[in-house]
């Protein structure tokens, strides 16, 4: 990689707010935040507002709509035509 072109990659914690969640990992993200993580060290902190933990397809709460039978009802609703 060409020097002095990239931003800095460094360890960031992201907050999930919804969830009250927060992980550590790295990222070109940065914050004026910061907050002292669990290993003692104090990192720039990123609010989010979604994330893995709270996101409905992946916490398994996601809805599927019924288009079953939508096509069905409105051709008996409205006659079929043809």
């Amino acid at each position: 990689m060409r020097k002095g072109i990239h931003p800095d990659y460094g360890p960031v914690v992201f907050r999930d707010r919804a969830a009250n969640y927060t992980f550590l990992t790295r990222s070109t993200m940065t914050s004026e935040k910061t907050i002292e993580w669990e290993d003692g060290n104090t990192y720039p902190v990123v609010d989010v507002e979604i994330s893995n933990v709270s996101h409905p397809f992946y916490t398994g709460t996601a809805r599927v709509l019924d288009t079953a039978g939508r096509v069905e009802r409105f051709e008996r609703r409205y006659g079929k035509q043809g």
